[in-house]
């Protein structure tokens, strides 16, 4: 019994916020060494740690370029159509405009909140909306569990 909690923990963990269940590198995954080389760009461009990028990429897409949740968030960084057409995205399922835009954004979180990766990661998912009105991370259960997956990963990169 303890060995299935664990299971259902450890998954848990590894549920992206799509809604969509993504585990890392899912079957429709951009190969290790491309993905890498988009972040690694995107990252120097905008200031922002490739670990952190990687972080948030393998939580919101495992990877993979045509991820759509159910809110509809696009492509690898999940980006909202908004924000895509504020970073003048064409194509939000290319995945150099995708993870430039999704960068790009999260450059602006960490500036908002004085470099505070804890509040920007919590903005990336909840919106800044809602880590201003609760003055931290929203009392939600997703985005509390996005938070921790994504610092968890970003600490391991």
């Amino acid at each position: 019994m303890r060995k299935v909690l664990g299971l259902f923990m450890l998954l848990g963990l590894l549920y992206g916020c799509s809604g969509a269940g993504y585990l890392p590198y899912a079957p429709h995954a951009l190969d290790p060494a491309s993905l890498q080389s988009l972040v690694t760009e995107a990252s120097t461009r905008n200031g922002v740690s490739p670990a952190l990028v990687n972080a948030v990429v393998m939580a919101e897409s495992a990877g993979n370029p045509s991820a759509i949740s159910v809110a509809g968030a696009q492509g690898l960084m999940q980006l909202m159509p908004g924000t895509s057409a504020s970073c003048g995205v064409s194509n939000p399922f290319d995945p150099q405009q995708n993870v430039d835009c999704g960068t790009r954004y999260l450059r602006g979180l960490l500036e908002r909140y004085n470099e505070n990766v804890e509040l920007a990661v919590a903005a990336y998912n909840a919106g800044p909306g809602a880590v201003d009105q609760y003055h931290g991370v929203p009392p939600y259960a997703e985005t509390r569990a996005y938070v921790s997956r994504v610092l968890t990963a970003y600490r391991n990169y």
